[in-house]
């Protein structure tokens, strides 16, 4: 068994290294380019002035980055058109399609998972059809979502949903399938009905790993919708990302590259805690 950890011992270390790696990245970014511009003088141009004189990468520095980034926090909900909405704006939206698609997901595979887990016959017919979904890309179904909803946020929706419910369904059956029987057997001897069992003895004892299913579920949501908001456009941070790449922004890319991360981590650790709420020692 390894010997615990100080905290401020990882995080003295965590902050050395990004320190190290954000001078390194500075340092790279602002020397001087030994032969003219590193890329295309033209995409140069439009990148940094500096990069088209030759004075530095085309990469903007840390420096630049928290520039941009403070301004882009200055004022994160302005709406001045279409294209031109405020990063927090864009990470709403994002958050609410997600929250939309894990949702009904969860409507679903719980009770779902709650049945095949109880039943193994329903778990035997089941079973090839989950096996069969399950590896699916959740972008696979955007082109039939589209055709069929007519609605790019909605069929975002859809997609989360798609995404979303397997991890917890089978997380939920294993768990419920997984209840000790001596459990079930005082149940019965209790003459508990199947209501009061499902929701006093089995949800009790399944509900970690459901909620682990649910953490898998987010964190996967939460990468899917990047990728499902560049191929639909709109509204989003993923929108948001693509619309900076087509203005040659690399320091916004960089930017909600970070936020993307903080919004991602944010939802694992509110659904660990939660986790760890539920959670039972025997």
């Amino acid at each position: 068994m390894t010997a615990a950890v100080p905290v401020w011992r990882a995080a003295a270390l965590s902050l050395a290294l990004l320190g190290l790696l954000l001078l390194g990245w500075e340092m790279a970014v602002k020397a001087p380019a030994a032969s003219g511009p590193a890329v295309d003088p033209e995409l140069a141009a439009l990148l940094s002035p500096a990069a088209a004189a030759g004075g530095q990468s085309a990469m903007p520095a840390p420096s630049e980055i928290g520039a941009r980034l403070l301004e882009l926090l200055s004022d994160p909900f302005h709406r001045r058109g279409t294209n031109d909405q405020g990063i927090g704006i864009q990470i709403a939206w994002s958050l609410w399609r997600v929250a939309a698609g894990f949702t009904l997901a969860a409507l679903v595979a719980i009770p779902l998972g709650f049945l095949i887990g109880m039943s193994p016959l329903l778990n035997a017919a089941l079973n090839p059809f989950i096996q069969v979904l399950r590896p699916v890309s959740p972008l696979a179904w955007m082109p039939l979502a589209l055709y069929t909803i007519k609605d790019s946020s909605v069929s975002s929706i859809f997609v989360i949903f798609i995404c979303s419910v397997w991890p917890m369904l089978l997380n939920t059956a294993f768990g419920v399938a997984s209840v000790r029987r001596e459990w079930l057997n005082v149940a019965r001897t209790l003459e508990a009905g199947r209501l009061k069992t499902a929701l006093r003895v089995i949800l009790p004892a399944a509900a970690p790993t459901i909620l682990t299913g649910m953490r898998i579920s987010i964190g996967i949501a939460w990468l899917v919708i990047v990728a499902a908001e560049m191929l639909v456009g709109g509204t989003g941070i993923g929108y948001w990302v693509w619309n900076q790449w087509n203005n040659l922004s690399i320091a916004d890319i960089v930017i909600a590259i970070l936020m993307i991360g903080l919004v991602g981590l944010a939802l694992d650790r509110l659904l660990g805690l939660v986790a760890r709420a539920v959670a039972w020692q025997e």
